[in-house]
C-alpha cells in the first residue's frame, strides 16, 4: 500500500484548509491540490499551495502524495504521474480529488476535457469542457488529511487500485519541485506560524507564490471544494457526447450554469443530457397561462366549457334591477 515513502512523523499533519481554486491558465494544464509538507530542517509542517501544472506528458494524470500511519509514525507518499490515478488515502483534497480517483476531467486523444463543476474553468479560452455534477453533495466532509492512526481516515485501497501502484509512473515536475521548494523557505507557510492559515493557499502557476491570482484567503466551502468521496466513483460516468466528442456551449449569450444552484424554472442536468442547465420552456399567451403543467390543466380546463356553464356576470344583473324596479304592481301604481 506505501509505496515511496520518504519521511516519517511522530505526529499527524493539520487538516486540510478551505480555499478558492485560482482560474486555470490555458488548455492542458491539470490540477495539484495543496497539501502540508514536513520540513525537517525547522521540525514542522508547511503548506504547499495547490496549484495548475502541465504534465511531463500527453495522456498523464497525477496522483496526490498522502500521510499515512505504518508501525507508529505517519509516513509520507510522494505524489506520481501516471496514466491512470492511484490511491491516495481517501484525502479528500477537493476540485475532482475527492478521495477516490479523479473527477476533474479525462484525456481524449491530445486534448484534455474539463468538468466544470469541479475546476474553475473559463470557456472563452477552454473549449474542451462538460458537467458532471454527479459527485456534488453539499454535506460536511471531513478534512482529516491522513489515513491510519488516531483520527485517521480508514479507507483501504481495492484491487485496482493495487493494480495501478504497479503502473510505470512519472516523478514531479521541476516546477512541481519548484513549489514545493518555494512553499518551504517561506516562513508564512509554516503551520506553526499560520495555525492552518497559511499566506498563501493556492497559486495559478507552479514555481511562484504571488500573481495575480494568488488565493491569500482561506474560502468558504462550496461545491467544487466539498463534495462526498463515496460518489466519486460515478465521476467518469459518460458526459453528453455528439459525434463522440464533448460539445462546449455554442451560444455564448447563454452561459452554462453560472452557479451550481439552478435558477427559478431550471432543474439541473440529468445523467447523459447535455451538460448544462435547461431553462423551462417560456410562458405561453396569458389566455393558457402556466403550462408547463399543460395536460393537468386541460382536465379542469374551465376555459373550453364556454359561457353557458359560467355565471352571468354581475354588471348583467345590475342593468336589469332597475327596470324590474320599474314595472308597476297589480294596483296599476309605478
Amino acid at each position: 500500500m506505501s509505496i515511496g515513502i520518504g519521511v516519517s512523523v511522530g505526529i499527524p499533519p493539520p487538516v486540510l484548509p478551505v480555499y478558492a481554486q485560482p482560474i486555470i491558465p490555458g488548455p492542458g494544464y491539470i490540477w495539484t491540490p495543496g497539501y502540508w509538507a514536513w520540513d525537517p530542517g525547522y521540525g514542522g509542517y508547511y503548506w504547499v499551495p495547490g496549484t495548475w501544472v502541465m504534465p511531463p506528458q500527453v495522456g498523464l494524470l497525477w496522483t496526490p502524495g498522502w500521510w499515512g500511519w505504518s508501525a507508529g509514525y505517519y509516513r509520507w507518499n510522494p505524489g506520481y504521474w501516471g496514466a491512470r490515478v492511484g490511491f491516495y488515502g481517501g484525502v479528500n483534497y477537493g476540485y475532482g480529488y475527492f478521495g477516490t480517483g479523479y473527477a476533474g476531467g479525462y484525456w481524449r486523444g491530445n486534448d484534455f476535457f474539463y468538468n466544470r463543476a469541479v475546476n474553475n474553468i473559463n470557456v472563452t479560452n477552454i473549449r474542451n469542457v462538460y458537467v458532471n455534477k454527479t459527485v456534488i453533495n453539499n454535506v460536511n466532509v471531513n478534512r482529516v488529511s491522513y489515513n491510519g492512526g488516531r483520527g485517521g481516515l480508514t479507507v483501504q485501497p481495492s484491487a485496482a487500485q493495487r493494480t495501478i501502484a504497479n503502473e510505470r509512473r512519472w516523478s514531479p515536475t521541476t516546477m512541481q519541485t519548484q513549489q514545493r521548494d518555494t512553499a518551504m523557505r517561506n516562513p508564512a507557510q509554516r503551520f506553526t506560524s499560520n495555525q492552518g492559515r497559511p499566506a498563501v493557499f493556492a497559486t495559478q502557476r507552479a514555481g511562484r507564490l504571488d500573481g495575480p491570482h494568488t488565493v491569500r484567503a482561506p474560502g468558504a466551502p462550496n461545491n467544487r471544494m466539498v463534495a462526498a468521496p463515496e460518489r466519486a466513483r460515478e465521476a467518469m460516468s459518460a458526459p453528453n457526447r455528439r459525434g463522440g466528442m464533448v460539445e462546449a456551449p455554442r451560444d455564448r449569450a447563454q452561459p452554462a450554469m453560472r452557479s451550481a444552484q439552478p435558477r427559478h424554472g431550471e432543474r439541473m442536468t440529468q445523467p447523459g443530457e447535455r451538460g448544462y442547465a435547461e431553462a423551462q420552456p417560456p410562458r405561453q399567451r396569458e389566455a393558457g397561462a402556466y403550462a408547463p403543467r399543460q395536460r393537468e390543466a386541460n382536465a379542469y380546463a374551465p376555459r373550453n366549457e364556454g359561457p353557458r356553464a359560467r355565471p352571468a356576470p354581475a354588471r348583467e344583473a345590475h342593468a336589469s334591477h332597475p327596470r324590474e324596479q320599474r314595472k308597476p304592481d297589480n294596483n296599476g301604481h309605478r
